[in-house]
């Protein structure tokens, strides 16, 4: 009984302290099932939509509104197919994912638990960035359709129409996810290619403390006149979930 007593309780654990029930993951509410995965979206995702449509409102008025929230839209299903990459490639390791919660920094697919083997674990954080190169590449097509060889070059990524600036978001994406720093893929594939050389505490110990000192500098240029208050949001999402992955790491190795 008392074997089981503590199986339970690790498995409660898993379930409460990875990084992908950040207690802002409350009030999260269910939209759609996808291939039998739930899609829910956040309370202030809905905040966030409505201040984009605040913005363009006062810029262009119901017409630029509109616009601005549709291209948001777009943006975050951009995001949610990222998600699904990384739910998909754990589903080939029989790693299920009951939901991907879309939140106003981003998405989190929240796997029942992470890949025992360090190379499927690469695979599976590199499977979501994958899919935005992909939505690049097919977003490059469709414009060097449309636009001469001649005038690729002069492509406003900043300034241009839709096609454009979503090939500018999934480019972001790619480059922001690299970032080596939990629970960004990066941080995830900086802990894979580390574990294939040492112990998968002491790799996660050293991605976690990587992960938290950037999230340091995110918090210190969120103060200067570069930053902005979403950047400062960001530090603090990075901080806590390297710690929480460092903590689940350890009770991971003591059970």
């Amino acid at each position: 009984m008392c074997v089981r007593r503590a199986r339970r309780s690790r498995k409660h654990y898993r379930q409460t302290a990875r990084p992908e029930n950040l207690f802002f993951m409350r009030w999260s509410y269910r939209i759609a099932r996808v291939a039998g995965i739930d899609v829910k979206i956040h309370i202030t995702f809905l905040l966030l939509l409505a201040w984009f449509g605040a913005v363009y409102w006062r810029g262009g008025g119901a017409a630029g509104a509109i616009q601005g929230v549709g291209f948001t839209l777009l943006l975050f299903l951009c995001v949610l197919l990222h998600e699904f990459g990384h739910a998909f490639a754990a589903r080939a390791y029989g790693i299920r994912t009951p939901d991907i919660t879309l939140l106003p920094i981003g998405g989190v697919a929240r796997l029942e638990r992470m890949p025992d083997k360090p190379v499927q674990e690469l695979i599976v954080a590199v499977a979501g960035p994958a899919v935005n190169v992909v939505i690049a590449f097919l977003l490059v097509f469709v414009l060097a359709a449309k636009i001469s060889v001649e005038n690729i070059a002069d492509l406003d990524l900043a300034g241009g129409n839709l096609l454009t600036n979503l090939l500018a978001v999934n480019v972001m994406l790619v480059a922001f996810n690299a970032i080596p720093a939990f629970p960004m893929d990066g941080g995830r594939v900086l802990r894979a290619l580390l574990a294939m050389k040492m112990n998968h505490l002491l790799a996660t110990t050293i991605a976690a403390r990587v992960g938290q000192v950037l999230a340091v500098g995110f918090a210190l240029a969120s103060f200067t006149d570069y930053g902005s208050p979403m950047l400062l949001l960001i530090a603090l999402f990075v901080f806590s979930g390297a710690q929480q992955e460092l903590a689940y790491a350890r009770l991971r190795a003591g059970g």
